[in-house]
């Protein structure tokens, strides 16, 4: 073994096969230094407690033969062990594809410390775990919107009709809170029926999800975009004209197409949205942008179906655009420049998935350094 000293961190839930293949690996680098996020950061990112305490996860880690010293990350936010790292000065930090992010990037680069980024490989002969497929809740769905968000509230469609595209996707990946991933409504979803995909209609379940999530004299109605999305297999295009319900529902389920689609999205994290945040406390509802919003959920579908990677990012540029207008909150200041410096220069067109933070969603035909691929279900 190498004397150079190796960091890593994560949250370490749940500990399963993938996470000691992923020790194994770093341990080959080094002497392995794990820091595990403390309880109430984990909370504040992902909106939910984990399923062991930091003292727990630590101990767990610390008991891997391949695990040098096992420590709780000292700090909060994505860069819980900033701090950490500037303390125990590691010549190595490794991080797995769907955990590289650009601020992980630059932290290194600041204290002199080489990033590894490596594949999820799982041990020989074993099958490749994650975190996300070692919790049952994750058997249901989640859902993607592409273009044409928040045309599916009344109070937008109403002013001009349009159109909104999302996906169905594989729950292979444990989407965070408050990132626009329809969590809430799955959550909701999970009441229902469990942790399993139901039997019957898709539309009707759908309908069913719409009123469970908003009963008589809720404040809030969520849009049906989210419980569309989360129950029809596939992709689909939403119109909406005022009222709560698509009047026109398009779907495709052609493999094809939808194996074509989760080639060449990719997603890279940002921050969730912080708790508390009104995305909506400023409208802007000029009838032009709502119409180049609507025409933006078009051109994606169409895109889509013709599997033009350009039209489609053209138009996740355009709802992403519109929704700065409409709704600026929607899109505070250092998600734009996060946008304009790394991604609209270099992609055909971006969105967030969320308003306010969440995953920053692009299409291109080449592999993407630091981004992770969804799965459409079909």
């Amino acid at each position: 073994m190498s004397d150079k000293i190796v960091m890593v961190s994560g949250c370490y839930d749940l500990l399963h096969a993938g996470h000691i293949a992923f020790f194994k690996t770093a341990a080959q680098y080094g002497k392995l230094h794990v820091y595990v996020g403390q309880d109430e950061n984990i909370r504040l990112l992902k909106g939910k407690a984990p399923y062991f305490s930091q003292e727990e996860r630590r101990f767990m880690v610390g008991a891997v033969r391949y695990v040098e010293n096992a420590s709780i990350a000292s700090g909060s936010g994505m860069l819980d062990f900033e701090q950490d790292m500037k303390d125990l000065k590691p010549d190595i930090f490794i991080v797995n594809h769907d955990g590289f992010t650009e601020g992980k990037k630059q932290l290194c680069e600041q204290n002199g410390v080489e990033l590894i980024v490596l594949d999820r490989t799982p041990e020989e002969g074993l099958p490749t775990r994650s975190s996300s497929g070692s919790k049952k809740d994750l058997k249901f769905p989640y859902r993607v919107c592409l273009a044409g968000g928040w045309i599916d509230q009344p109070w937008v469609s109403e002013i001009h009709p349009g159109s909104v595209v999302v996906a169905q996707i594989w729950p292979t990946i444990d989407f965070n809170d408050r990132s626009g991933m329809a969590t809430s409504s799955r959550k909701v979803a999970l009441e229902l029926w469990g942790d399993r995909y139901p039997e019957g209609d898709p539309v009707r379940n759908a309908q069913l999800l719409f009123g469970a999530e908003n009963p008589p004299g809720s404040e809030y109605i969520a849009g049906t975009q989210d419980h569309i999305g989360l129950l029809l297999p596939g992709i689909s295009r939403l119109d909406y004209d005022g009222k709560f319900w698509p009047k026109h529902i398009e779907n495709t389920i052609d493999t094809e197409t939808c194996n074509w689609l989760s080639s060449v999205l990719n997603f890279a994290p940002l921050q969730p949205r912080p708790e508390g945040y009104d995305p909506i406390q400023k409208r802007n509802l000029d009838s032009k942008i709502i119409r180049r919003l609507g025409e933006s959920g078009k051109a994606c579908y169409e895109a889509i179906l013709k599997k033009d990677v350009h039209q489609l990012g053209e138009s996740m540029k355009a709802t992403f655009l519109a929704w700065s207008e409409m709704l600026p909150y929607t899109v505070p200041g250092w998600v734009m420049q996060e946008m304009e410096a790394n991604y609209f220069p270099k992609y055909s067109g971006a969105i967030t998935s969320g308003s306010g933070g969440g995953y920053v969603v692009f299409p291109s035909e080449e592999e993407i350094e630091g981004t992770f691929k969804i799965k459409v279900r079909v």
